[in-house]
C-alpha cells in the first residue's frame, strides 16, 4: 500500500494549468530550495500522482506531488 498523500484539488489543477499554458512555477520539493520548474506532464502511477518537469538548465525530473509546495 502506498504512503502517498493526496495534494488539494486546486494545488492539482494549479499544475495541470501551468503544463497546458507553459507556465513556469517555483517549486520547493521536499522542504529543501525552492527551483524553477516548467511542469510538462501530471499523471498517475503507482497509486500515487506525479510532475513531469524540466529545469532551467533543461533537465528533464519527476518528482511525487506529495513531496512539493508552490
Amino acid at each position: 500500500m502506498s504512503d502517498y498523500r493526496p495534494i488539494p484539488c486546486a494545488k492539482h489543477e494549479r499544475l495541470e494549468f501551468a503544463a497546458l499554458t507553459k507556465q513556469w512555477l517555483q517549486v520547493t520539493v521536499g522542504g529543501g530550495m525552492a527551483q524553477r520548474l516548467l511542469p510538462l506532464d501530471v499523471y498517475t502511477r503507482d497509486g500515487a500522482e506525479w510532475l513531469k518537469a524540466q529545469t532551467g538548465v533543461g533537465d528533464v525530473v519527476t518528482f511525487r506531488l506529495d513531496t512539493l509546495t508552490f
